[in-house]
């Protein structure tokens, strides 16, 4: 048992994970897994998140072992020390390597060569929307205080080698400007999926997958709807596809 600060707590999570997180910052949620679902795997790959928090999606990923080795910077140094501290809980030390630094700083010169893979759940609210939250962790995580997605996406042109992927969840109500920032950074959309609370909702994320120097051409899956209508004691199961998606950790067929 990791000691554990007043602010936080221990919990396991898909992957037979332990996290460690903070009680007032951002947890472990949907968005999260369902990016981590949505990345095939590269087993050879060098890959680099931007904005770890937790570092749960790294932990994730390197579970799985969809990439080789993951490089995960975070810019809150509260926040790169315990994605550090679950890194070396969950004894992944010689797969992630978490690094406190600014996405906005940092490039191939900091790598020492251009990677295969970026993925990153970034802020998705403008500095000017939403309530301001009483932490400044979760304020941060949410809001672009930071840099917003054209900084993201510049981080990823930088970091990329031609050829390579770069993987996002994002908002549906701001998509037109992930994809201009995608557009301006030479990350050509290839792949796209808004997902659904139920039948009736309107979609709550969308997963995108870009091609740095990629030729136009995108390929939009079927919405991925969560869960089934809701039966007359008012639960609502997690439809199959959901299910699935849930216990394979892919989106695609035989986890390719």
């Amino acid at each position: 048992m990791p000691k554990l600060a007043e602010n936080e707590r221990l919990d396991e999570v898909n992957e037979k994970i332990s996290l460690i997180q903070k009680k007032d910052g951002l947890t472990f949620g949907t968005d999260a897994y369902l990016l981590a679902a949505f990345m095939r795997p590269q087993r050879r790959a060098l890959a680099v998140e931007l904005g770890t928090g937790t570092g749960i999606i790294s932990l994730l990923l390197a579970a799985r072992e969809r990439f080789d080795k993951i490089w995960a910077l975070e810019v809150q140094e509260e926040f790169s020390t315990l994605a550090a501290r679950n890194v070396l809980l969950n004894r992944m030390e010689d797969r992630v390597f978490v690094r406190h630094t600014d996405v906005r700083e940092f490039g191939v010169a900091d790598m020492g060569k251009e990677v295969d893979v970026v993925f990153s759940n970034p802020p998705y609210m403008r500095t000017d929307s939403g309530k301001r939250n009483l932490s400044d962790g979760k304020y941060i995580a949410r809001h672009e205080v930071c840099g917003g997605i054209g900084d993201f996406c510049a981080a990823a042109e930088r970091l990329l080698k031609y050829g390579g992927r770069f993987y996002c969840v994002w908002r549906p109500d701001r998509l037109s400007e992930l994809m201009s920032a995608l557009r301006e950074h030479h990350l050509e959309p290839k792949t796209m999926v808004f997902v659904h609370a139920d039948q009736e909702s309107e979609p709550s994320m969308v997963l995108i997958s870009a091609t740095k120097g990629g030729a136009p051409s995108l390929r939009v899956l079927p919405p991925l709807i969560l869960h089934d209508t809701a039966d007359k004691s008012g639960t609502r199961a997690l439809s199959a596809r959901a299910q699935k998606i849930y216990d394979t950790m892919s989106f695609y067929e035989g986890n390719e």
